[in-house]
């Protein structure tokens, strides 16, 4: 199955889940219940997966759980939150470079249309984190 298809089925269960339940539940219920709705469909999933990245030479495990890994490719964060913040954003940047993924959805169910609380991020990074900032070209 195809990157996209993957992230649009992703969509889909959401907007039914919040149609169905609407905003004001706790992260962890939708987390559940989005859970309920891929399963339906057919897609592998898995919940709060421990990632562990190594960090100066050293593998430090459990560095970050993400909330839903998707056909082992497409990374969910969800959050019950009043408005994303930039912060949402760059948590699931991070999420997607130290693990490797590539693309990743940030999905607010505290919207009252769940169309306003979705953010699709793509991360073409593919290296080790650096260890040092670039230095500014002369």
């Amino acid at each position: 199955m195809e990157i996209n298809e993957v992230s649009g089925h992703v969509v889909d269960a959401a907007i039914r889940v919040h149609t169905d339940l609407g905003p004001g539940l706790l992260e962890s219920a939708y987390v559940s219940f989005l859970s309920v709705q891929l399963r339906k469909r057919g897609l592998r999933i898995a919940h709060e997966v421990p990632i562990s990245v190594t960090y100066e030479g050293v593998e430090v495990h459990n560095g970050y759980r993400i909330d839903l890994l998707v056909q082992d490719r497409v990374v969910v964060e969800l959050k019950a939150v009043k408005r994303l913040l930039p912060v949402h954003e760059a948590q699931l940047l991070s999420y997607l470079r130290l693990g490797h993924f590539n693309v990743g959805l940030l999905i607010n169910f505290h919207e009252l249309h769940l169309r306003d609380g979705i953010k699709r991020v793509v991360s073409r990074y593919t290296g080790s984190a650096p260890s040092a900032p670039p230095r500014p070209p002369r």
